[in-house]
């Protein structure tokens, strides 16, 4: 799973874009992930909050990441810090709501479970803003 959860810079919106794969992102998927997140936000300035995950530190990403300062800033959480995230707030609303006792047959049947988590939070106009908050931030 990938996810950007995007606040605008006045606090009047909130959106929600989110991936699943069945295997781990690495480095390339989640560039192609950041691509998409320049599509969806149709090239907007971003200032992405970004933990130390391997992927988001290797050399290709280094390098794409270079060539994206013109609408892309990454500020750093520290080393472990999930609580800084508020992304992390997103996951575990769905464990706790979608996915509570949830036991699938079928790897399919968890990841819809998952996508179903994922536009209800997309639909609550308050929920993001709470994950933002619980994190410490706010506007």
């Amino acid at each position: 799973m990938a996810a950007a959860l995007g606040f605008r810079w006045d606090g009047r919106k909130t959106r929600l874009l989110a991936r699943t794969k069945p295997d781990s992102f690495n480095t390339e998927s989640l560039i192609a992930f950041l691509k998409e997140l320049k599509r969806f936000v149709w090239g907007a300035k971003v200032i992405l909050v970004w933990d130390h995950l391997p992927a988001h530190r290797s050399k290709l990403m280094k390098q794409f990441l270079t060539g994206q300062r013109d609408w892309l800033q990454i500020e750093w959480l520290p080393g472990y810090a999930p609580d800084l995230n508020p992304t992390e707030a997103v996951w575990n609303n769905i464990k706790g709501r979608e996915l509570a006792n949830f036991c699938a047959d079928q790897l399919q049947e968890a990841t819809n479970a998952f996508r179903r988590g994922l536009r209800r939070v997309a639909h609550t106009a308050k929920l993001p803003f709470s994950f933002l908050r619980h994190a410490g931030l706010f506007f």
